[in-house]
């Protein structure tokens, strides 16, 4: 027999989310207080079959212009073999969804996109989302490796940006402080001048550094050039692995390789707390060469690994509403180069 109870004790829920292999932070505890401090209203639910915790899901209420929704980053974290409790977990969030006046429910699984899968949520009832949640594609590099394996897999020309701005005296300083967060804020408007993409508020960083940093889990790390922070980023550590979430750098002397010098200092940080995997999370799809996010993906493809590609965002439509906002998506995904 399946239940589905609501989780309040953060022991029982990091417990379970940590002993999952394919875990995500974007589920994690400290996810959830992140979006209530943003002022969204979260549920956090067990799927308990046999008095066995068995499933989990972190669901955030959206409440926009184009309508009021879920969303489910990185879930739901469930056995997909299991069609009860995949059918159960449906039944939850039509119920739920339709009681708090939501036109739909997006999630994205921590699943490989396949056929497979996408069979499994077509017959579930949901359809491919106009907008992505997240990254979906990712660049993935494995840290069970030792730091000269690491160097010598790099491209050639990021292991020698990486050597080059260490002679130089490019130095990485990681902080916990608060007010770098004004800073990284800065200098993401600087590269958002650069790259034309929509950034997130002050608020918004300010309020994720403070739901992480209480345990440990997230890193400012800062590259200073003569005095100068030229680049900054926002690293989550969650588990056994590294998040790149995000960064910022200075259009100042965009010739000096700080980026790079931070990305290996960071790696090494990575390893120095035990990840085994560090995920410097979205690139454009390969076959998107004028993607607004090519030319980082180039940066991030040069320190080693290899690409992985999540399934894509699914919708579960809950009523006639989530049409006008389908329609919304697709035209601002065309705008915005998504």
């Amino acid at each position: 027999m399946i239940k589905i109870r609501p989780i309040k004790d953060k022991k029982i829920w990091e417990d379970f989310i940590l002993s999952l292999a394919e875990s995500s932070f974007l589920q994690s505890w400290n996810w959830g207080e992140f979006n209530k401090n943003l002022g969204n209203q979260i549920f956090r639910l067990g799927l308990y079959q046999d008095n066995k915790l068995n499933g989990a899901c972190l669901l955030i209420k959206k409440i926009a212009k184009r309508g009021t929704y879920f969303e489910c980053p990185g879930g739901p974290l469930i056995d997909w073999s299991n069609n009860q409790l995949f059918k159960e977990l449906i039944n939850l969030f039509k119920n739920l969804g339709k009681k708090n006046n939501c036109s739909f429910i997006r999630v994205r699984p921590q699943l490989q996109d396949s056929l497979t899968a996408k069979i499994l949520f077509k017959n579930g009832g949901f359809i491919t989302a106009p907008m992505h949640l997240h990254a979906e594609t990712t660049w993935l590099l494995n840290l069970n490796k030792s730091e000269e394996q690491l160097l010598r897999e790099m491209r050639k020309n990021t292991r020698y940006l990486i050597k080059k701005g260490l002679k130089m005296g490019i130095t990485i300083k990681q902080t916990n402080e608060p007010s770098d967060v004004d800073l990284l804020y800065k200098l993401q408007m600087e590269t958002v001048s650069r790259h034309r993409f929509v950034p997130f508020s002050k608020e918004y960083f300010k309020q994720e550094f403070k739901a992480f940093i209480g345990d440990n889990q997230i890193k400012i790390f800062k590259a200073i050039y003569k005095n100068q922070v030229l680049a900054i980023a926002f690293i989550i550590f969650y588990g056994k692995k590294a998040y790149y979430h995000y960064s910022g750098s200075s259009s100042r002397w965009h010739n000096i390789p700080a980026s790079y010098v931070l990305q290996w200092q960071v790696i090494k940080e990575a390893k120095k707390r035990g990840c085994l995997i560090y995920d410097l999370w979205g690139v454009s799809p390969a076959e998107k060469v004028k993607h607004r996010f090519a030319g980082v993906s180039l940066f991030k493809k040069g320190f080693g690994g290899s690409g992985y590609n999540y399934l894509h965002a699914h919708d579960l439509p809950l009523n006639s509403k989530y049409w006008l906002v389908y329609i919304f998506e697709i035209l601002r995904k065309t705008y915005r180069r998504l």
